[in-house]
C-alpha cells in the first residue's frame, strides 16, 4: 500500500474509533437514564387518579357533601343550645350539683361529638383545598404538554 492510501485509512480508522467511543458514551447515558423506568411508571400510575376527575366534578362533590356536614353540625349545635336554654329557664346550669351523672355524661358526649364534627369539617375542607390544588397542578401540566 502506498502512503496516501495508508494515511487515508488511518484517518478512517481513527474516525471510526472516535465514533465508537461516542456511541459507547451515548449508550451509557441512555442506560443510566432508563434503568429507573419501571419504578417511574409505577409512581406515575399511582398519581393518575388525580387527573381522572375534572375540577367541576370535584367542586360538585364538595358541594354535595358540605350541606350534609353543615346540617349535622347545625343539628348538634341546636340540640346543645336548646338543652342549655331549657336548663337556663328551669334555673339549673351545667355545673349545678343537681345535674345527674347520666345527663352530665350525655352533655360531655355531645360536646365531644361537636368538637369531632368541627374538626372533621375543617379536615375535609383542607383535603378539598389540597385536592383542588393538586388538580389544578395536574391540569396545568396537561395544558403545558
Amino acid at each position: 500500500m502506498n502512503n496516501n492510501t495508508q494515511a487515508a485509512l488511518q484517518g478512517c480508522v481513527q474516525s471510526l474509533q472516535s465514533s465508537m467511543q461516542l456511541l459507547d458514551s451515548s449508550l451509557q447515558v441512555l442506560d443510566n437514564g432508563v434503568h429507573d423506568f419501571p419504578r417511574l411508571i409505577k409512581v406515575l400510575q399511582a398519581t393518575k387518579h388525580f387527573e381522572l376527575i375534572s375540577e367541576s366534578s370535584l367542586q360538585s362533590a364538595q358541594q354535595s357533601i358540605l350541606p350534609a356536614i353543615e346540617n349535622e353540625v347545625n343539628h348538634l349545635l341546636d340540640q346543645n343550645s336548646s338543652q342549655s336554654t331549657s336548663r337556663a329557664r328551669s334555673g339549673t346550669s351545667l355545673t349545678t350539683p343537681g345535674l345527674s351523672d347520666l345527663e352530665a355524661l350525655k352533655m360531655e358526649q355531645l360536646r365531644q361529638k361537636k368538637q369531632r364534627l368541627s374538626y372533621a369539617v375543617g379536615r375535609l375542607e383542607l383535603q378539598a383545598n389540597q385536592r383542588e390544588r393538586q388538580l389544578r397542578k395536574s391540569m396545568a401540566v396537561m395544558h403545558d404538554d
